[in-house]
């Protein structure tokens, strides 16, 4: 039988007694004289689409956005992938790499008052991994020791979350798992609640609880209120142990994107997420309106060319598409300059990058390959998004030039996913928010539950994968590493084009801003310093 949730009232106006806001963020005349709160307008081009953090439809960074400034997470991830902490001051490898202990920052309380400790993260783990549990994104604690593939717990209490002392968190994995490797992939879609507000098991209604209208986090921003879909007000939590931030309201608006730039340069935006990042035609517009323009050091966007390896079975035509494609001429046109040719889904700046560049244009070999193979000169159907629809042309012409034939189709993102996942389309141009780790992205794209590239066989890239899950020698995990990238350059059920780094309009009016670790969905708010 299911035990009801009870939650305190007092957890519902805690943040709000006193306090009735504008849509500004400005206190509303209740007949006392308070002084002008310090207010940063944040504009964001997409909502969140819920204020619980395990209750994200989407998933998004803009949800996880949100989340980070009235949640906490264990640790602050850098654009360069190294950690400082949050949450957690400190963590080691126990139990031979199949273990992590962090010890908790004493300091942390919930908006509340009440202390953050190692139980209120065992019991979120709890929570979340219990059947009954009705949560979103589960498969993210699969990594656990306890867990099923999908994240649920085998049984009660199962989970490896243990809290060790009031300040120590325990976590256990299937299989061995650095505190850095683990941080780096999963730290964004952990979050602690409180569960000192909740009282009994887990229930159906969980997520519908009134809680998460007003909620109660221990992040750096306090809930105010909210319009949904529209806009949030969170105020300064001053007792944050990192920093109190150097405002009192944060304003985050909804806008059209192509309205961001210019809302900031109009003075109606203080700064826009995720790291006021502009393409290379507006940064002229920013300069010439005398903003500041900051070219990012590490690469935030990975590039691909989707492949169908249904329609495309054989590896020798694979690798004909890529030796056809100018990738130098499609970086440049995408970028202005702004990208790095690849023929890795793992970023350059990351410690397992190979020391080899990216293979050149070569017409005639993959005529050879072509010819070799058999192809019969059917034409492919390739989908792109609006805004890809001249990259995509410009494929369409190097592809023709060794004899490949395709259609472009104009669609969607939705669409085309949809289209690459169920074999609508043959090939399909996307890109990603790119991860340090050397499987951030072949290792959830080459899976029995996300097999893409429609792969006819994935016995050689599971074996690849787990012996780099396993592997805790760093010389001997690089090893491995190199070997699954020969054999994807061998196989090419995808093809990699670059690496883009963002460009980031600065704030004229807020200090301290760490734009390039926004890419992380993290923002270091508590070092915000809203000039006056």
């Amino acid at each position: 039988m299911r035990k009801r949730f009870v939650v305190w009232a007092a957890a519902f106006t805690l943040l709000l007694a006193g306090c009735a806001a504008g849509s500004d963020g400005a206190p509303q005349d209740t007949g006392t004289v308070t002084a002008d709160p310090v207010v940063v307008r944040y504009g964001i081009s997409n909502a969140w689409d819920a204020l619980m953090p395990y209750n994200s439809v989407s998933g998004s960074n803009y949800a996880r956005i949100i989340y980070d400034k009235i949640y906490d997470r264990l640790a602050y991830v850098h654009a360069d992938g190294t950690l400082s902490p949050r949450a957690a001051r400190s963590w080691k490898s126990v139990d031979d790499g199949y273990g992590i202990e962090f010890a908790l920052d004493e300091r942390f309380s919930f908006h509340d008052g009440t202390p953050v400790t190692a139980q209120n993260w065992v019991e979120t783990f709890r929570l979340m991994t219990d059947p009954d549990c009705p949560m979103l994104g589960r498969d993210n604690f699969s990594v656990l020791a306890g867990t099923d593939e999908n994240g649920y717990a085998l049984s009660e209490h199962s989970v490896a979350a243990e809290a060790v002392d009031a300040y120590t968190l325990k976590l256990t994995f299937k299989n061995p798992t650095s505190p850095e490797d683990f941080l780096l992939d999963k730290n964004r879609e952990f979050y602690v609640l409180p569960t000192h507000l909740l009282e009994g098991g887990v229930s159906a209604d969980l997520m519908d609880l009134d809680l998460w209208k007003a909620p109660v986090g221990s992040g750096p921003c306090k809930f105010v209120s909210e319009l949904a879909g529209s806009q949030l007000i969170l105020e300064a939590n001053k007792e944050y142990p990192l920093g109190t931030p150097g405002f009192d309201r944060l304003v985050i608006t909804v806008m059209d994107k192509s309205n961001l730039l210019t809302a900031l340069i109009s003075g109606d935006l203080d700064y826009y997420a995720f790291g006021g990042s502009v393409s290379a035609d507006d940064a002229q517009v920013a300069e010439q309106n005398g903003l500041t323009v900051l070219r990012g050091t590490v690469p935030n966007t990975f590039f691909e060319l989707m492949l169908n390896g249904a329609s495309l079975p054989d590896a020798r035509i694979r690798r004909a598409v890529e030796l056809a494609l100018d990738k130098e001429l499609l970086c440049q046109h995408s970028t202005n300059g702004l990208g790095t040719v690849t023929d890795s889904s793992i970023p350059p700046t990351s410690p397992y990058a190979g020391e080899g560049s990216a293979a050149g244009r070569d017409v005639e070999t993959a005529k050879a390959l072509l010819e070799e193979a058999g192809y019969d000169g059917r034409t492919y159907r390739l989908a792109c998004t609006s805004n890809r629809a001249g990259l995509a042309a410009l494929m369409q012409q190097n592809l023709a030039d060794a004899g490949i034939s395709i259609s472009i189709e104009t669609v969607d993102s939705a669409t085309m996913f949809a289209g690459m996942s169920d074999g609508t389309y043959d090939m399909g141009i996307a890109s990603h928010t790119p991860g340090p780790l050397p499987l951030w992205f072949v290792g959830t794209r080459l899976t029995e539950n996300n097999n893409i590239f429609h792969v006819s066989d994935l016995s050689e890239y599971d074996v690849y994968i787990q012996r780099i899950q396993m592997e805790t020698d760093p010389d001997a995990k690089q090893d491995l590493v190199q070997a699954l990238e020969d054999y994807l350059a061998q196989e090419r059920p995808f093809v990699p084009l670059w690496f883009g780094t963002a460009l980031h309009a600065q704030s004229p009016t807020v200090s301290g801003i760490d734009y390039a670790s926004s890419s992380f969905s993290n923002e270091n708010v508590w070092e915000w310093e809203k000039q006056e």
